[in-house]
C-alpha cells in the first residue's frame, strides 16, 4: 500500500512541476520568444547589477531608428537616437537557443559547415 502511495505522490509532484518549469522557462532568455515585430534589441551592456545600456531598433523599412537607452531602477531614458548601423556577421545572433546549443555542442558547427559546403 505504501509503494502505491509513494508512486502517486511522485506522479502528482512531477505533474505539478510541469507548469512551474514552463513558467520559469517563459521568464528566462532561453525560453523567451523572439518578437518579429517593429522592435528588437540590438545590443545590451550591463553597467552594474541594476543598470544597463540598451541599443534597440524600432520601426521598419526606411523608418528604422536605433535608440540608445539607459535602463535603471529609476526609469528608462533615451540617451541617443541614430540611423541603423551595419552589424558584423558575428554580432547577428541566431537566437538564444542556437547560441546555447552551439556552446554545448562544439562539433555541431563543423558538421553544419561540411553539409553546407556539399550543397
Amino acid at each position: 500500500m505504501s509503494s502505491i502511495l509513494t508512486s502517486v505522490i511522485g506522479f502528482v509532484g512531477i505533474v505539478a512541476l510541469i507548469p512551474l518549469a514552463l513558467w520559469l522557462l517563459k521568464r528566462t532568455p532561453i525560453g523567451g520568444g523572439v518578437a518579429h515585430g517593429v522592435m528588437r534589441t540590438v545590443a545590451m551592456l550591463p553597467i552594474s547589477a541594476n543598470q544597463r545600456l540598451l541599443t534597440v531598433e524600432v520601426g521598419s523599412g526606411d523608418e528604422r531608428q536605433w535608440l540608445v537607452l539607459g535602463v535603471s531602477p529609476a526609469g528608462i531614458h533615451t540617451l541617443h537616437t541614430m540611423a541603423p548601423q551595419a552589424l558584423p556577421a558575428a554580432a547577428v545572433a541566431a537566437g538564444p537557443f542556437a547560441q546555447l546549443l552551439a556552446r554545448h555542442m562544439p562539433g555541431a558547427n563543423a558538421k553544419n559547415n561540411e553539409s553546407s559546403d556539399a550543397r
